[in-house]
Formats: structure tokens, sequence, C-alpha cells
């Protein structure tokens, strides 16, 4: 292959560069070179006429790097003409003259006060749109769940069972370590703060209303919307990426019937059993700390919860999980059928799922909240 040159014969002002050889995209990193360097070093030629009589073949690429030494000495004020070029190449050439003339244009500076209430706006329509997307999978998942009644032979036991064995069966034991754990360290600080006052055996009962009405229900959500909720979106998810969910339709069969409502169905069921058993772990914790470190009888323990435990208190924790459960349900469900044919789209509706799982079931605690108080509960 001939090599490419681009030969400069300078008269005073004027300049005359010659470009010879094959100026195509297979030499591209030579070609870029020879034209910036031409450019630089003639940089005060006020004529210029580049031939190109010699050109052994151009591509796109050559052309485009012509048009733009061209462009770099008609912006110094320079004459600069293309002369020499064969009629095969004079379309090209005519084509190329006509890309990127408009004038460069700099980008305003942005307004930051603009950009926040930009972000804001777009976040706000983005909860409301989840919303939406919430609601109507709700409403299909009613219907799905009303089709199922009426035919009982719909009802896929089989996957009821294998989501129950693994949202709850395999739950338990780190349910139970995490509010184990969280009930020793509401008992210790208790412990350490009332002490103070000498009402070391009140603290059984602020652990006791804490634990069944509000901690307990809260901590088994959180884990349960990190460990399955994230579960359920990455395997809807990733159906989605391939096309699984397309086929079942293609079948005939509804995806709210087959995937949704079996997992929800589990998480519903699950998530009481988890709270309860989260609950007395948090108690036995809360137990153990009182009695090791606070130097409270067991005896005395056990009585003092006897009395602090009024069923209301324990009803409060016992409602509020199902509905959490089907909030978290719902969640993992409509960012897993939000998922793109990408793994990175996959990794975001993942951790989307979980935050705005959480988000919720704090939103909903709070609801719940008001609302018993309001019912004197």
């Amino acid at each position: 292959m001939s090599s490419v040159l681009l030969t400069a014969t300078a008269d005073g002002e004027r300049l005359a560069l010659a470009a010879t050889g094959a100026w195509t995209a297979e030499r591209a990193a030579e070609l870029e070179g020879i034209v910036d360097e031409a450019t630089r070093r003639h940089k005060d030629a006020r004529s210029v006429d580049i031939d190109l009589a010699e050109l052994e073949r151009l591509d796109t690429f050559g052309a485009w790097l012509i048009e733009r030494l061209k462009r770099a000495f008609a912006m110094r004020g320079s004459n600069a003409r293309i002369v020499g070029l064969s009629d095969a190449d004079r379309g090209l050439m005519e084509e190329l003259r006509l890309v990127n003339r408009g004038p460069r244009q700099d980008r305003a500076k942005a307004n930051r006060i603009l950009l926040a209430l930009e972000a804001v706006g777009r976040n706000v329509a983005e909860i409301g749109w989840s919303l939406v997307l919430i609601a109507q999978l709700l409403g299909a998942l009613t219907a799905a769940a009303l089709g199922t009644i009426a035919h009982p032979t719909r009802l896929r036991l089989t996957s009821i069972v294998h989501h129950l064995e693994r949202v709850g069966w395999r739950a338990v034991p780190i349910i139970v370590l995490s509010t184990f754990v969280i009930g020793a360290i509401l008992a210790q600080q208790g412990i350490f703060r009332f002490r103070t006052f000498g009402a070391d055996v009140f603290v059984v009962d602020m652990v006791t209303v804490l634990v069944l009405r509000e901690v307990g229900v809260l901590i088994v959500c959180v884990m349960v919307a990190g460990r399955s909720g994230s579960a359920y979106t990455a395997e809807i998810g990733s159906m989605k990426m391939r096309e699984e969910i397309n086929a079942l339709r293609t079948m005939g069969l509804d995806p709210v019937e087959v995937l949704v409502l079996p997992r929800i169905v589990a998480l519903v069921l699950a998530v009481p059993m988890l709270t309860f058993l989260g609950s007395m772990a948090a108690l036995f914790g809360a137990g153990l700390v009182c009695w090791l470190y606070g130097g409270m009888a067991p005896d005395i323990y056990l009585d003092r919860l006897r009395e602090a435990i009024w069923p209301p208190t324990f009803a409060v924790g016992m409602i509020k999980a199902p509905f959490m459960a089907l909030t978290i349900g719902l969640v993992a469900c409509v960012e897993g059928f939000e998922v793109e044919g990408s793994t990175a789209s996959l990794g975001l509706k993942t951790t989307a799922s979980v935050v705005k799982s959480i988000f919720l079931v704090i939103a909903l605690d709070g609801v719940f909240a008001m609302f018993f108080a309001g019912i004197g509960m």
C-alpha cells in the first residue's frame, strides 16, 4: 500500500497542498496526524489550494478529513478551496460539504435551582407512575384471585407451597437471629437509661409494646423485602428478559395468575408467621439481657411480661403483617415486570424494589399507627 502524503508548497501567503496516496479509513491514525500538522504549521496562509488530482482512492473518512482541513483554514480567514477533484469523488465531497454547517452554539449554563426543581418533579412523577402500576397490578391480582376462587382447579398449590418454603421456612434462621439481637439491644438500652430513675422493671413494658406493635413486624418486613422481594424482582425480571412472559401469554396463560398470585399468597401467609416468631425471639433476647445484664430474675421478667402483653397490642402487629407483605409482593412484582432487556436494568430494578418496598412499609406503618390511635388500640 502506497504511503499517504500531504505535500505543502508555500509562496508568501499562498499555500498549495497536494494530497497523494489512498485517503481511506484504514490509514485513519496516519491521516489524522498529517491533517493536524498541516493546519498547525501553515496557520498564517491567506490563500490555500488543496489539490486532490493525485489521490489514488478516497472514502468517506478521507473526504471528511479534507473537508475538515478546508474548514480549519476558512475559520482563520483564509480563502481555501479544493482543486483537482475527480468526477467520481465530486458527489461525495459535495455531500460532506453540507454536513454540520450550522454555527456552533454554546450550551447555556444550567440554572441549579431549575435543575433541582426538575429533579424533584421527575422523582414525584416517577413515584406517581409507580403507584399507578401498583394499583394496576393489584386490580389484576384481585381478578386472578377471584377467578381462582370461582375455579379452584386453577389454584397452583404446588407453586404456593414452593414459594412458602422459600420465603417462610428458609427465612426463619435469619429472622430469629436478627430480632433476637434487636430485642437484646432494646432491653440493654432501656435498662441503662431507666436505671437512673430506679425503674428497671418498666423496661419489660417498653420492650413488649415496641416489639409487638412496631419493631417486630418492621424488622421482619425489612428483612423480607431485602431477601424475598429482591428475589421476586430478579426472577420475574429474568423471565421478562428471556421473553418467557410473552411465551406464557402466547400459550394463553395469564402471567399474573401463574407468576404473581402464588408468590404473593406465599408472602401473605409467611410474613405473619415470621412476625410471630420474630417477636417471640425479640422478647426472649430481651429477657436474657434483663437477667444477665439487669439482674432481673427470670420469674419476675415473665410475671411482668404477662402483665404487659395486652391482646390488642399483640393484635396490632399481626394485623399489619399481611398488608405489609402484600405491599412488598406488589412492589417486587411490578419492578420485575418493568425490567428491560439488559442486566443493568435488572440490577437497577432489583435495587429499586428493595428501596421502594422498605419506604412503603414504613409509610404504611405510620398510616396504621394513626388508624389504631384513632380507634383506641
